[in-house]
């Protein structure tokens, strides 16, 4: 316990889901928390839950002044962020020829334009903190291509880019910039129409034959978020059960041994 103690976090998409999970555990570890999320209610409800270290946000990531109320209104509270986790995202299917030019641009906006906002609006504050850690959560998917997530995928990559730069950028002002790329996690998100995830056989052909969780993911971004990161920054952590290893089905057993 405690890893977090003094921190400063905002955590966006955190009504539910990792952001929620995160919230949680850093709230645990000794952190305030802000809970960002456009959906307001449930934002709400987690930081009641979370009690007195935590504060719920109605919070657009694709929209610059409420990203700067959001900041002036936290460092007024609780002083210097020192920590800002880019949670929120879009998942959205469609094959690329038939895909709507606005709804694709809405994933680029949300998950790359609104990591971007949230970068540049908390870089002041947090460079008063002396010790600042941005925590970006890319997708197995900003790794590889995927199938029907063009923009999803797209999105994705272009966060890797963007998290390098900034981590170029922002270490000499005291701030590391990290990301991590979940595999398949089961979250509301991923719990769409006709899918269940447990059970998939997808993931009975990982290394590791189960589909991830929330918690499998918020202990690697606490990690990053704690001062036992100090010294990393521009690296990519990947929590997918090791899907991109490589195909475990290819070999099922040692050539030549019958």
């Amino acid at each position: 316990m405690g890893r977090l103690d003094g921190k400063v976090a905002i955590i966006t998409g955190a009504a539910r889901g990792q952001g929620e999970a995160e919230a949680r555990l850093f709230a645990a570890e000794g952190a305030k928390v802000v809970v960002a999320d456009v959906l307001a209610d449930e934002a709400r409800d987690v930081a009641e839950a979370i009690g007195d270290a935590a504060r719920a946000v109605a919070l657009d990531v694709t929209d610059e002044d409420a990203w700067t109320r959001v900041v002036a209104e936290t460092t007024d509270t609780w002083g210097p962020i020192t920590t800002l986790v880019n949670n929120a995202g879009i998942l959205d299917f469609n094959a690329i020829d038939r895909y709507d030019t606005e709804r694709f641009r809405t994933v680029l906006d949300v998950n790359v334009m609104g990591a971007f906002l949230g970068i540049k609006s908390v870089t002041r504050s947090m460079a008063a903190s002396g010790n600042g850690s941005i925590v970006n959560i890319s997708s197995n998917g900003g790794m590889e291509g995927l199938p029907f997530l063009s923009a999803y995928s797209t999105s994705k990559w272009a966060l890797r880019g963007l998290s390098r730069s900034a981590a170029i950028e922002l270490g000499r002002r005291g701030i590391r910039v990290n990301t991590v790329h979940p595999g398949g996690i089961d979250t509301p998100m991923t719990r769409f129409e006709g899918n269940d995830a447990s059970s998939a056989t997808f993931y009975q052909k990982l290394p590791i034959k189960r589909v991830g969780t929330v918690d499998d993911v918020a202990p690697v971004v606490l990690f990053l978020a704690s001062d036992e990161a100090g010294y990393v920054t521009g690296s990519e952590y990947v929590v997918d059960g090791g899907h991109l290893a490589g195909d475990a089905s290819v070999l099922t057993q040692v050539p030549g041994t019958g």
